[in-house]
């Protein structure tokens, strides 16, 4: 493995693209700590630091604690990521959409193209709604100058720092190594991992945390990085058998045997951050509302408690479900099998071919369901039972070790081109997608 590292400095393309890649991660860090203007960050951050459990808390997490320091980065990438979401559904409303996702190249631009135009447009609505959050809070205590002037500056200032996030990671993607918004998320989670581990040993030094607790944390947290990476890369591949075709009487095409590789985890991080947000909601409003019935459900449905652990793990397996049949379907995929003269041994083609897939998918994905919820209630487990924040569960951890496989395999596959080794001799390391 320290060769293959050694070899990564050996191709000056990819020298140059890792390099492009840090320097545009270090120029994002250092725009999440220039304040936006009006506001008087540190009195705010102490007051949002108090509303973790918020959906605010929740988004401040993506934006690697922009939020929380209302920097000029604090929408951080969730309005691309929302936009990215919103379009992905459309397209079954749409069937425009949907025959622009198989136009290839031109399609995929023209997506793009409308996935930007909605992230100003979400960036811009909740820059106003944060605008006139801040202003209500504490009786604008935090706000230097309340009323349009402060409301349309934030929202300026916001939305262009989103904007300014979205351009450096479609620059990754294109001139970096790749996985650009994914290295965004990575780099603003990752950012507060050595706090969460200085937290954590002052809690060993104050006597808070017994040494016992800390080291059965950190096995448990190797064990399931080590299943997370287990079950990203985990398929089940459905044999595909082609007949041969003779083309100008002379030529046979086909005849060769391939798979279909469904993966357990389609739907990726999505179930989770869809859950999460909509659970996330009665904690929000209840920071802005003093209606009894406001509280009420603000209390039941906080984290850790039985109801919310409860319907989060619900709402989990069904957005695995239902974000699983966007992306993937039976139906596309078995026609174009029969077109080319494929099919499944055993199955007859079709519509039974279709019911097959679909069987096999709906089980796969059952198991990836349960795999994600086992994953996002850790921390609240832990919690329960050593009271503190297991900060490496959850959410943040699979995108985290998600990200560092695909570019690790990003990396790797740059190796293997020029013939070098990979990473590991004798083992191909794929990423999510591989």
């Amino acid at each position: 493995m320290i060769e293959s590292i050694q070899n990564i400095f050996k191709i000056p393309e990819l020298k140059k693209r890792i390099g492009f890649t840090v320097g545009l991660l270090a120029v994002y860090r250092i725009g999440g700590h220039i304040p936006t203007p009006g506001i008087n960050g540190e009195e705010l951050s102490k007051f949002l630091h108090q509303s973790a459990g918020s959906l605010m808390g929740f988004i401040d997490m993506f934006s690697g604690g922009s939020l929380s320091r209302v920097t000029i980065f604090a929408l951080g990438i969730m309005p691309y990521i929302s936009a990215s979401i919103i379009l992905q559904l459309l397209t079954i409303v749409f069937p425009y959409l949907a025959q622009l996702q198989k136009e290839g190249e031109a399609g995929r631009r023209k997506i793009s193209q409308y996935t930007r135009y909605g992230t100003i447009g979400i960036s811009l609505v909740q820059a106003f709604m944060i605008a006139v959050g801040l202003e209500s809070m504490a009786g604008g205590g935090f706000i230097a100058n309340p009323g349009w002037g402060f409301r349309l500056m934030t929202m300026i200032t916001l939305t262009t720092g989103t904007a300014f996030i979205m351009w450096l990671g479609e620059q990754i993607t294109e001139r970096g190594i790749g996985n650009g918004i994914s290295l965004i998320i990575f780099a603003g989670i990752v950012a507060r991992f050595p706090n969460a581990i200085v937290d954590t040993f002052r809690l060993v030094k104050a006597g808070e945390l017994a040494i016992f607790a800390l080291l059965f944390m950190v096995v448990i947290m190797v064990a399931v990085v080590a299943a997370i990476v287990f079950m990203e890369r985990g398929q089940r591949r459905i044999p595909v058998q082609y007949a041969k075709r003779m083309v100008g009487g002379r030529h046979a095409f086909g005849g060769q045997s391939t798979h279909i590789p469904l993966k357990l985890n389609t739907s990726g991080v999505i179930p989770p951050i869809f859950a999460s947000s909509i659970l996330m909601f009665p904690a929000t409003i209840g920071g802005f509302s003093n209606a009894g019935w406001v509280k009420g459900m603000q209390e039941v449905l906080a984290p850790g408690r039985p109801v919310y652990v409860i319907v989060y793990v619900a709402m989990i397996i069904f957005f695995a479900f239902f974000y699983t049949a966007v992306v993937f379907n039976p139906v596309d995929v078995a026609d174009n099998m029969k077109k080319y003269g494929g099919f499944i041994p055993g199955i007859r083609p079709g519509i039974n071919t279709s019911d097959y897939i679909y069987k096999v998918l709906n089980r796969v994905t059952f198991g990836g369901a349960l795999y994600l919820a086992a994953v996002c209630v850790l921390p609240d487990f832990f919690y329960r039972a050593f009271n503190i924040s297991f900060y490496f569960g959850g959410t943040s951890l699979l995108i985290v070790v998600g990200v560092a496989l695909d570019t690790v395999s990003q990396i790797e596959t740059h190796l293997i081109t020029r013939h070098y080794e990979g990473f590991m001799q004798g083992v191909r390391l794929k990423g999510r997608s591989g």
